[in-house]
């Protein structure tokens, strides 16, 4: 990398916010205090598109032998969020090297603040120019939080909620999901939110839920989807406990016509299209009636994912028991699905031998269930734990055209060409 802004790079094991596995990154220490992290070694058309997004500005360094030799965390403000990344290297002296590399640049920046030459920080999240932003809606009203009325509450967890609205200049009714920006950054999730758009602005699939618009507030991003009111897979799979192996069959294969769609359209990810054919695996398995490894303990659960082998119930088929041995097998490169093939691999396999797979595609196949819904606002197969509660949203008229607070929004976090309407794709 020949940037004369980098102090240090190269590839360090970062442990994941979520689920807590290492993976390895290559990272740029740069003189601003960004601390970028990426896939791979980056050229310079890759600089654009980091995985990992932070300031070490102000920040606290600590070393320790847990949970693996030669780690060290980094504890910092990420806009008004405390934060703490933990990462691993091989030797002693290599992660001397980063944290003393790392604490240099939090000296000089702090320096620089005590005699008043640091200019504002940029936002870690703005890899494009000012102008460049949200460029998708430039010739369309963008959408605030104004334009819909707030009806019911769907869903909640860790970063936001599902609120069912209506357009108010249309009348349609629509799945808003909310999230928190301040979650987002905590819990280091801003590439795969800003993935999740990009995926959502430039995908068309019967089985893929459709975006209609998104925008942001000061503190908010708001995905406005389409609304199913026929409830969520898991609902259903809740108070059933187990599907019968045609209504398995019927989902599975919407899964895999989806997933055979987002492979042939979207570049790789950061953890190839085999683990989507394992996640199938796990997801078919438990429509059959349990979970195939399970341990609150997530170390643990880790461990019976590598070492445990797989057990069927004993109703399966054998055609069943074939697909799901196939799809969780632990070597990506061997698993069903893994190979040049892809999905068409698994398309091929005894287990859907019935189905032909453009009906699927077409939805020309009888449901094995039917939702029973009067209306548009029936919400009977979403929890009531949600649909009961009190919707509480911020009035909008804080907000100015954009949606963004505008006494507020200079020290928030902007998330660049995020604002976006079906209705203006090119």
């Amino acid at each position: 990398m020949n940037d004369q802004n980098v102090v240090k790079e190269g590839w360090v094991q970062k442990r994941g916010e979520y689920i807590k596995n290492w993976r390895p990154r290559y990272f740029l220490l740069k003189t601003d205090g960004s601390f970028i992290g990426y896939k791979e070694k980056p050229q310079d058309a890759d600089l654009a598109y980091p995985l990992n997004n932070f300031s070490v500005a102000k920040c606290q360094l600590m070393k320790t032998e847990r949970p693996k030799p030669n780690t060290f965390i980094i504890r910092c403000l990420q806009w008004t969020t405390v934060i703490e990344r933990t990462f691993h290297v091989d030797t002693p002296d290599e992660r001397d090297e980063w944290v003393e590399a790392i604490q240099m640049v939090a000296d000089k920046l702090a320096k620089q603040e005590e005699e008043g030459i640091l200019c504002s920080p940029i936002s870690q999240i703005e890899n494009v120019n000012e102008e460049e932003m949200d460029t998708s809606t430039s010739h369309h009203k963008r959408k605030t939080m104004n334009d819909f009325d707030y009806l019911k509450m769907l869903g909640k967890g860790t970063f936001g909620k599902v609120i069912l609205v209506r357009e108010k200049a249309s009348g349609t009714y629509y799945a808003m999901k909310i999230l928190k920006k301040e979650v987002i950054v905590a819990k280091d999730e801003v590439a795969h939110t800003l993935t999740e758009s990009r995926v959502l602005k430039n995908t068309r699939h019967p089985f893929l839920t459709s975006l209609k618009y998104s925008f942001q507030t000061k503190d908010r991003l708001c995905f406005v989807m389409e609304y199913v009111n026929g409830g969520e897979l898991f609902f259903h799979l809740s108070r059933e406990r187990v599907f019968s192996e045609d209504r398995t069959r019927f989902y599975g294969a919407e899964i895999v016509s989806a997933l055979d769609y987002l492979h042939s359209v979207l570049e790789d990810n950061d953890y190839g299209r085999a683990v989507d054919w394992w996640g199938l695996g796990v997801v078919m398995y438990e429509m059959c009636g349990r979970l195939p490894f399970y341990n609150q303990d997530h170390e643990k659960l880790f461990e019976l994912i590598l070492m445990e082998e797989i057990k069927f119930p004993r109703t399966l088929s054998a055609d069943a028991k074939s697909l799901l041995s196939g799809l969780l097998i632990k070597d990506p490169n061997k698993r069903l699905g893994g190979g040049p093939d892809d999905a068409k691999e698994i398309m091929r396999h005894s287990f859907f031998a019935m189905l032909d797979w453009q009906d699927v595609y077409d939805k020309k196949l009888v449901p094995p269930f039917m939702p029973q819904v009067s209306s548009e606002t029936d919400t009977r197969y979403f929890d009531e734990e949600f649909t009961a509660q009190t919707i509480t949203i911020t009035p909008p008229e804080k907000y100015d055209e954009d949606g963004m607070d505008s006494a507020d929004s200079e020290r928030r976090p902007h998330f660049p060409q995020f604002s976006y309407s079906a209705s203006g794709r090119e």
